[in-house]
């Protein structure tokens, strides 16, 4: 039973993480239509910010100055390289192709400034622990799920009660509609890349944090974890990518966790399983967890 809870605990936490990255692949297209292939090289350049600036600034300090670079080099990528094509929906299509080439750039040059070194976040967590019960838990895990809880309320709470959260969700309606209305389509896009570039830069911290050795070269493969949580959910669906990253974060960890119990589906059974998850839930629901059917004029 203590097992059971102990993944159980570390699949919520891994959730919660999860939870931040898919949040930005669903912002992102909610925005622009875009599959952000380049999100796992934004996650690891605000990784890389805060181990590079952490002795000088502090972990704070370091943390603020990465989420800020990330957030405008994110916003910076959508509004120099991708907005050029347009804002026809089928631009959409050769503008997710454009970020598989910047994911390439920078991940390119960031595996060669972190080599094979495992580079230290310096957060105040460090490897301490704590017992829940008959649970033993890392502190940054609970760390990681209170800290992605207040942020993703706090990003809900912007999709609800602002007028950029009001224009966002009107232009993913109907974007020519939007525009009419007078929605600042181009800032509400930049503004929405921002967002997911910051919560990148901040899921970096807890993916890099014990029991993980530290912030490595394919620390931002992850990202590519978190797909099939905000693919499962519906990509429009915020709710969704919450319940979806939840969904693969758990079955991650029970999979690792009785691995000995499921040595016939293979060793590395765990690094597939959220994506037979993902196969296994759009047989039965192609438009996801919490997908609607579209309507479409002719």
């Amino acid at each position: 039973m203590t097992t059971f809870l102990d993944n159980i605990f570390n699949g919520l936490a891994l959730g919660a993480v999860y939870a931040l990255v898919a949040l930005g692949f669903v912002i992102i297209f909610k925005a622009s239509g875009v599959m952000n292939f380049a999100h796992g090289s934004l996650l690891l350049l605000g990784g890389y910010l805060t181990a590079v600036l952490h002795d000088d600034l502090g972990f704070a300090g370091a943390l603020a100055v990465a989420v800020l670079v990330t957030a405008a080099v994110a916003g910076a990528m959508d509004r120099f390289l991708l907005h050029a094509g347009g804002t026809d929906p089928h631009a959409a299509h050769v503008q997710t192709i454009v970020t598989i080439g910047v994911d390439i750039v920078i991940l390119t040059d960031l595996s060669r400034r972190i080599g094979g070194d495992l580079l230290s976040l310096g957060d105040p967590w460090g490897d301490s622990v704590s017992g829940l019960g008959p649970v033993t838990v890392a502190d940054s895990r609970i760390a990681a799920i209170v800290v992605s809880a207040l942020v993703i309320a706090g990003v809900f709470a912007l999709f609800r009660y602002t007028s950029w959260g009001l224009s966002l969700r009107a232009s993913a309606e109907d974007v020519e509609a939007a525009a009419l209305m007078g929605v600042r389509l181009v800032r509400i896009r930049t503004l929405a890349w921002c967002l997911a570039g910051a919560l990148a830069a901040l899921a970096a911290v807890f993916l890099a944090a014990f029991p993980a050795p530290g912030l490595e070269r394919t620390t931002g493969q992850i990202a590519l974890k978190a797909f099939p949580a905000a693919i499962l959910g519906g990509m429009a669906s915020p709710p969704g990518a919450l319940a979806g990253s939840l969904l693969i974060g758990l079955t991650e960890a029970l999979v690792a966790g009785y691995q000995s119990d499921l040595h016939i589906l293979g060793e590395g059974f765990g690094d597939v399983a959220p994506y037979a998850v993902m196969v296994l839930v759009l047989l039965v629901r192609p438009t996801g967890l919490f997908g609607g059917k579209a309507a479409v004029r002719v």
